[in-house]
This record gives structure tokens, sequence and C-alpha cells, in this order.
């Protein structure tokens, strides 16, 4: 049987984008972000012309992504969603990490796609299911 960080770091890697939680002059933000589980940190790609990723840098943040909007979801797979909290910071990637994330996209909300890198080191993971999600996770994850 996987343990919580070896389930969600199968199920993050089932989806391609989720959700980073912070606050920024004591206010909440989410913004979207695109992932990689690597050596059980959660490395994410995000839109630098936010300026998010410098409320971020140095904090505790919160990450989830689920498959909540998926159609294989409905087709026995269950519905299910990890949040991963813990420390942020903000890295260079590796050419090979790099490859994992794909192309990036090449604007938002019609501006340049400027991308910054952040690292999220687990301190906490929460792995939650509906309709059997956690069943089959389990027989997929290593």
């Amino acid at each position: 049987m996987p343990t919580d960080e070896q389930l969600a770091a199968g199920l993050l890697g089932r989806v391609q984008h989720g959700r980073l939680a912070a606050s920024m002059r004591a206010l909440p933000f989410l913004a979207t972000a695109r992932h990689i589980v690597v050596g059980g940190r959660v490395l994410l790609r995000i839109h630098k012309g936010y300026g998010h990723h410098r409320a971020c840098a140095g904090s505790i943040v919160a990450y989830g992504a689920d498959n909540l909007g998926s159609p294989r979801a409905g087709e026995g797979e269950g519905h299910w969603s990890v949040q991963v909290v813990g420390v942020c910071e903000t890295v260079e990637p590796t050419s090979a990490q790099l490859a994992l994330f794909g192309p990036a996209p090449r604007r938002v909300d019609d501006a340049p796609f400027e991308p910054v890198y952040l690292e999220v080191t687990p301190e906490f993971v929460t792995v939650h299911s509906t309709d059997g999600g956690l069943e089959l996770a389990h027989q997929h994850c290593p």
C-alpha cells in the first residue's frame, strides 16, 4: 500500500494543472499552475506577470489538483483531489525538468507568457476521493 505522499504524487502525475493558494498583503488568492512532481517535491510553472511568485517565495502555500472536471472520473475512475501544503521557493529547473513541463502557453490574459518556477516542499499531504477514486489510484501508483 503506497503512502499518502506516494499516492498524491501518482495522482498529481495524472493531471497537468492545479491551483496555487497563498496570500498577498493579507488577501488570499488562487493562481493556476502547471506542475510536475520530482523527488517528492512539487515544481510549479506560473505566469510571472501577476507577481504571485513574490508572495509565494519563502512562504507556506497550498497547492491542489483534482480530476473533478475529467471525463474519466465519470467512467469508473471516481473523483479525487490532492492538496499539498509546504514551504515554497523560487527555483531554476533543469533541462530535464523543463522537458517534463512541456510547451508553455504563448499568452496569458492577452500578455506574453513569462514563466517563473516554484518548488513546494510538502509538509502536509491530503488525498480525498469519492466513488472508488482511491481504490483505483492505489492500483496504479508505484
